[in-house]
């Protein structure tokens, strides 16, 4: 069982990215599936979710407006379309999956609940 994600990279202020979660060994559409990011020296924060059944979403303030999450379940991929991008959005963009029904960003829910973790994609956002 695996989650890849991919389409980091370096991108300039204003600039926008998409990334993907990739899964095989496991069906996408039976998680909730969340975005979180680390960036150095900061801890690990939620950035937008997914619910697993009716593709509800949910963002952190900080990307509100900028960041659309969705999900292709024929593909068994979930993606983060990240536009006018800041230097503070700069860090390890990782996907999780939960079985939950339901999502959130909310640092009080616990790493814990999520069952596969990726291993990250790197996004710099730098002039």
């Amino acid at each position: 069982v695996q989650l890849v994600e991919s389409g980091g990279g370096l991108v300039q202020p204003g600039g926008s990215l998409r990334l993907s979660c990739a899964a095989s060994g496991l069906t996408l559409d039976s998680y909730s599936i969340t975005w979180f990011r680390q960036a150095p020296g900061k801890e690990r924060e939620g950035v937008s979710c997914i619910t697993r059944t009716y593709g509800s979403t949910f963002y952190a303030d900080s990307v509100k407006g900028r960041f659309t999450v969705s999900r292709d379940n024929a593909k068994n991929t979930v993606y983060l379309q990240m536009g006018s991008l800041k230097a503070e959005d700069t860090a390890v963009y990782y996907c999780a999956a939960d079985r939950a029904r339901w999502c959130t960003v909310a640092a009080s829910y616990s790493p814990a609940n999520y069952e596969y973790w990726g291993r990250g994609t790197q996004v710099t956002v730098s002039s």
